[in-house]
């Protein structure tokens, strides 16, 4: 793509109808270019046969459909979790992570039959993250920059081209805050929604707690599912595992989940690992159960991926997972809170958060590689 070039992948139906009128088309053009990009995953104009010879060759002179590279994949052979990495057109990197259904809960729970056929894409939002939260490797690889609306839904449109599978759930936890990049994070939900057959209430937003913008989704009466990582529910510990806690405090944080619940009556999913030593004690139970009582919840408690191979130093050099953990789980199912186990999913492969990127960016500096 030369720098004159517009690139379509992220446009809207009506930015895309805007364009064909632009170009002297009449909109329904545009129509057919949000078809042929999204739902029939287009990556060349000249595969858009009912455009038109002359349309389709005034586009390839004065637009694109550029995206992401894929650089790497790999399977874990526990589980077939599948991590993708990625090559931006500016050469930075990102990833995503598709999810089957046999990966999504440890066994022995009893989940509805729809939720065994679900098969979720990960996908990433920013290059890095700038919120260092102690337990995450994104944090350690720094921030960069975000990822444009095409940038995300390529991700999707990649990984499908290349499992050929139906992928039904779209969560954003993959690297960075989503709520620090709202608008190209809610164009892409918008999208999804529209021209890739993937329903607002199968799509989850998850945040570190960027209060703010918890309460625009209200204001907007955004239906997606909210997940937020909460990791505590007493502040200074908080503070200490996501230093985010000192810019939005907890009672910050309810009051806009308070007002998110009320303007979209949506359940929010709390996501909480159980560090050894740090939020496994009868004090932290406790709070965590009072701070679940406010609106309807559920709790997500998921293991932890250790992060030291990035060389990380100070807390979350020490963390470690709990060994108390199915104890605090049956605590907090006793005072009537509806908790989930997350499995080890893709644990061979580096599946959690920012750990692929943060491997390949270590093994391309030891390379000289920048």
């Amino acid at each position: 793509m030369n720098e004159t070039q517009r690139n379509l992948l992220g446009l809207t139906r009506d930015e895309l109808a805007e364009f064909a009128e632009s170009n002297g088309q009449p909109r329904y053009r545009g129509r057919q270019l949000f078809g042929w990009l999204y739902t029939r995953g287009a990556t060349s104009f000249s595969q858009m046969t009912d455009l038109g010879k002359a349309f389709r060759e005034q586009l390839a002179m004065g637009a694109s459909v550029s995206g992401i590279a894929l650089v790497a994949q790999r399977q874990s052979a526990r589980d077939k979790t599948t991590k993708f990495l990625f090559a931006l057109q500016d050469g930075l990197r990102i990833e995503s992570v598709l999810i089957p259904p046999a990966s999504a809960f440890q066994p022995g729970y009893d989940f509805p039959e729809d939720e065994q056929r679900r098969l979720t894409l990960c996908v990433s939002t920013q290059v890095g993250c700038p919120l260092d939260c102690k337990f995450c490797a994104t944090g350690t690889v720094g921030y960069r920059r975000n990822l444009t609306a095409g940038e995300i839904l390529d991700q999707f449109l990649q990984v499908r081209r290349v499992v050929k599978k139906k992928i039904t759930n779209v969560v954003f936890m993959g690297m960075g805050e989503p709520l620090m990049n709202y608008d190209n994070v809610m164009k892409a939900v918008d999208i999804f929604s529209a021209g890739l057959g993937i329903g607002v209430r199968r799509i989850t937003v998850s945040t570190a707690g960027w209060a703010e913008n918890i309460r625009r989704m209200g204001e907007e009466g955004r239906k997606t599912k909210l997940a937020l990582s909460l990791h505590s529910a007493v502040d200074a510990t908080r503070t200490t595992l996501m230093p985010i806690a000192k810019k939005f405090s907890l009672k910050q944080l309810q009051n806009a989940l308070e007002y998110y619940y009320r303007k979209t009556k949506q359940q929010v999913t709390y996501e909480h690992i159980f560090f050894d030593g740090v939020n496994d004690t009868e004090a932290e139970v406790q709070a965590l159960i009072r701070f679940t009582r406010f609106i309807p919840c559920k709790i997500n408690v998921i293991p932890f991926h250790s992060i030291s191979f990035t060389g990380v130093g100070g807390e979350g050099a020490n963390l470690s997972p709990s060994p108390r953990m199915s104890e605090m789980v049956e605590r907090l199912r006793a005072s009537n809170i509806t908790v989930m186990v997350r499995s080890n999913s893709g644990e061979d492969i580096e599946g959690a958060c920012g750990q692929l990127v943060a491997m390949d960016v270590k093994r391309r500096r030891v390379a000289g590689l920048g």
